[in-house]
């Protein structure tokens, strides 16, 4: 539908997930995903990286202090949401809220849970899958147009739609964009609006500095933190997402 505007600044990565506790979280995300642990950190458990089959990543972030979303407000709003593919609705709901999920909102071909941390995500009934999957993530934003044409050059992307409020990227990591009234963007690193979720790209050979600068024109934001391989920034709705290398 529409070109990227550069040929990309770096690829999905990992999704990240802030969470209270990371062990907890991982009890629940690892079987519901049917995925596998890729990566732990050495620091007493502050980071998880699962792995689907699909080859999605996961991480879980410890973030003691979390405010969770209450969906679907903004007062706390959820910010990006994770997409699952499912064979069978009822069932995968029923797992889900066994393995301590609850239960949002009901709907015809999509039901809406929140994870024990809090944070929602949809599962979605597709004929497509024998088994979970995730299909993308999507992001909430005050005008999915512009976000949309944000992240096409920062992904080096095609816009595969847009209308009605909404907006996707084509590519092997699906990324969408939802319409939201009364936005209310994070304001990360304040506690009291925190992030809920953000994305790691990988930037893989590029130059980081040069990355940088070609991020900034865009329209991104740089922000503190940050480390020897990795820096921090917002896009135009205020979304954290981090440049990673090495």
């Amino acid at each position: 539908m529409g070109a990227p505007t550069t040929p990309g600044l770096g690829v999905v990565e990992t999704v990240v997930l802030d969470v209270p506790d990371v062990a907890a979280a991982g009890t629940f995300w690892l079987p519901l995903l049917g995925a596998r642990v890729v990566q732990e950190s050495d620091d007493d458990g502050q980071f998880l990286v699962l792995g689907t089959r699909e080859g999605w990543l996961v991480g879980l972030q410890h973030a003691p202090d979390l405010v969770p979303a209450r969906w679907p407000g903004q007062e706390h709003p959820q910010q990006l949401h994770l997409d699952l593919r499912v064979p069978d609705l009822a069932a995968a709901t029923a797992s889900a809220v066994a393995l301590g999920a609850t239960l949002l909102r009901e709907n015809a071909t999509w039901n809406t849970l929140a994870d024990p941390a809090g944070h929602p995500f949809d599962l979605c009934a597709s004929d497509e899958v024998d088994r979970t999957t995730v299909w993308g993530v999507t992001v909430d934003v005050p005008d999915a147009a512009a976000a949309a044409r944000f992240w096409a050059g920062v992904l080096g992307e095609e816009i595969a739609y847009e209308g009605e409020g909404m907006a996707m990227l084509d590519g092997p990591r699906t990324v969408m964009f939802q319409q939201v009234e009364g936005y209310t963007p994070p304001a990360w690193p304040d506690p009291a609006r925190p992030q809920q979720l953000h994305l790691d790209l990988d930037i893989g050979e590029r130059d980081p500095d040069a990355t940088e600068a070609a991020a900034l024109a865009l329209g991104a934001t740089r922000l503190p933190g940050g480390g020897r391989t990795f820096r921090v920034f917002a896009d135009p709705a205020g979304h954290p997402f981090c440049l990673c290398w090495g």
